[in-house]
């Protein structure tokens, strides 16, 4: 059987995000408390994630309307997401003097941004040692959350993942 490079390449992206949402998981979290979840989309469920980006630039920002071109042009995204329940550390990071006060105000845990970013660097630092070209989007992540891919998570990051011969995220 033949396959061709396109195929192959694809089939390296898409490994290479599988391997991605393991980094995600078993990077390590605050208090040891695991509010990470992940998920991959392609095909259908990509394109109905860029229809979204493109309602939201249409709404003034305009550079969600770019990352979705890049987005329209990758092989695969890769959602990370955060909880934000207080870990009951009362550090005071959130502007809260308690967890307990977090807790009944709303207010997201600090904590929570950081183990999103250890997650996020983990990850994509797996698609770089596979030499898959890789960014880091927020604006996945909103469009994402907008679209409940995650459930409730508001905290998500979005990593578009391609293999090419051009980075496609280098001139944009």
């Amino acid at each position: 059987m033949v396959y061709s490079s396109e195929m192959t390449e694809k089939n390296a992206a898409m490994r290479a995000a599988d391997l991605m949402t393991a980094a995600a998981r078993t990077a390590p979290k605050s208090c040891g408390i695991d509010l990470i979840e992940t998920m991959v989309l392609d095909g259908g469920d990509k394109d109905r994630l860029t229809a979204a980006m493109r309602g939201i630039g249409a709404e003034g920002d305009e550079f969600f309307i770019r990352d979705a071109g890049n987005v329209d042009d990758c092989h695969c995204i890769v959602l990370i997401g955060a909880g934000v329940r207080p870990r009951g550390l009362n550090c005071g990071l959130c502007g809260k003097s308690s967890c307990a006060d977090a807790g009944r105000d709303g207010a997201p845990c600090a904590l929570s941004v950081n183990d999103l970013g250890i997650a996020v660097g983990s990850a994509v630092s797996l698609a770089a040692d596979q030499r898959i070209d890789n960014r880091v989007m927020f604006t996945i992540g909103k469009a994402a959350a907008s679209l409940e891919l995650l459930g409730e998570l508001e905290l998500i990051m979005g990593i578009p993942l391609s293999s090419s011969g051009k980075s496609i995220y280098f001139d944009r």
